[in-house]
């Protein structure tokens, strides 16, 4: 099956005065359906406010700018509202069926990137929300003999009921509009911020890599998905490396700019482009990347859909050419002893990531 994996912008689905949401239509970037991965953005403008939803997949929300977001959640079979507050680096997972609102209170954009695995969804590759109210909300949208008798209500109870809110989707607060306060105490327990994570793999003007799973953060379980940051600093090129635990990799350009090359099947070349903040890039199963950043750096966050990935080097003191016998790398290789000592000692001497030649 041919995979067109070229980097993609998001389209604007909604854009009003309280802010935006942008998407990756699968039918335009049908990889996301073949690979049962999805990818949504939502623009908050200051006093910007998401109306309640649930949506029909599980993924992560990871803020990539802002400093005074808000979002309140009601878990699955919990009956009770969190309120978090949420900040550039954090990362918030949203399972199946939660309930969540999204507000700004900051002075500045909030601007969030959700990423997540669309096997239960509608529209494959793609997220759908339900909203409770507002234009496209569930209450306006039952009988008016119907809402009445479930709630008890006159005519004139069931019109306010379901016709006051006339947003769609974001709606823009009053500046003098109360709104709760989030539980500091609990955001630790349901927001990570992994801007302040120790990198498994830091190199001076390489860059460093960090991986967010269950073992440091029990509740992205819930999901069923693990995280990653790359950062690169300008120039340095990430070598080629590969997902061995059955999984996608889906990748956004936060910062900067690079190169991508990606080898799938038949060792054949099916990605070589350069990609720009606000890029989206799928990796399929066991497919090879590479990235090399632009005179600027380039910082990416991505989804892997697995509790435990394990990835695969082809550079690095954990490189797999180091894990090979010499004799099996010069056969393959069709070179002699002395090439492959050379070889093998620069293949192996440092990680992963590579700072620029001086």
């Amino acid at each position: 099956m041919e995979l067109d994996l070229t980097p993609k912008n998001a389209q604007p689905l909604l854009e009003g005065d309280g802010g935006g949401y942008y998407i990756w239509l699968s039918s335009e970037v049908q990889v996301l359906a073949q690979t049962n991965v999805g990818a949504g953005q939502l623009v908050l403008e200051p006093r910007g406010f998401a109306l309640p939803h649930y949506a029909d997949s599980s993924k992560v929300g990871i803020v990539v700018e802002g400093t005074d977001g808000v979002v309140g959640m009601v878990l699955p079979k919990t009956g009770k509202e969190v309120v978090l507050k949420l900040k550039q680096g954090d990362v918030i997972p949203v399972p199946i069926g939660t309930i969540s609102w999204w507000f700004n209170d900051g002075h500045s954009n909030l601007n969030i990137i959700f990423l997540g695995e669309t096997s239960t969804a509608h529209v494959p590759g793609q997220f759908t929300y339900f909203f409770l109210t507002g234009l496209q909300g569930l209450l306006g949208s039952f009988s008016s003999e119907l809402i009445s008798k479930v709630y008890n209500f006159n005519k004139d109870e069931v019109t306010k009921l379901t016709q006051s809110q006339k947003g769609v989707v974001i709606i823009k607060l009053e500046k003098g509009q109360p709104m709760p306060k989030p539980q500091l105490d609990l955001t630790k327990d349901f927001v990570y911020d992994i801007d302040t994570k120790v990198p498994e793999i830091k190199v001076h003007n390489g860059g460093l890599v960090t991986t967010l799973t269950e073992k440091d953060f029990t509740f992205i379980k819930d999901v069923g998905l693990s995280v990653i940051r790359v950062k690169l600093e300008p120039n340095a090129t990430k070598a080629p490396s590969n997902l061995i635990t059955p999984g996608i990799q889906l990748i956004y350009i936060a910062r900067g700019s690079g190169k991508f090359e990606i080898v799938g099947l038949s060792g054949k070349r099916v990605l070589d482009a350069k990609v720009k903040a606000g890029h989206l890039i799928v990796v399929p199963h066991f497919f090879v990347v590479a990235q090399m950043a632009g005179d600027e750096g380039m910082e990416s966050y991505s989804i892997v859909t697995t509790i435990k990935p394990l990835f695969e080097e082809l550079a690095g003191k954990t490189s797999v050419w180091g894990a090979l016998s010499p004799l099996v790398q010069q056969v393959s290789l069709n070179v002699d002893s002395k090439f492959q000592k050379v070889f093998i000692s620069k293949a192996t001497e440092d990680a992963n990531l590579i700072p620029p030649t001086i």
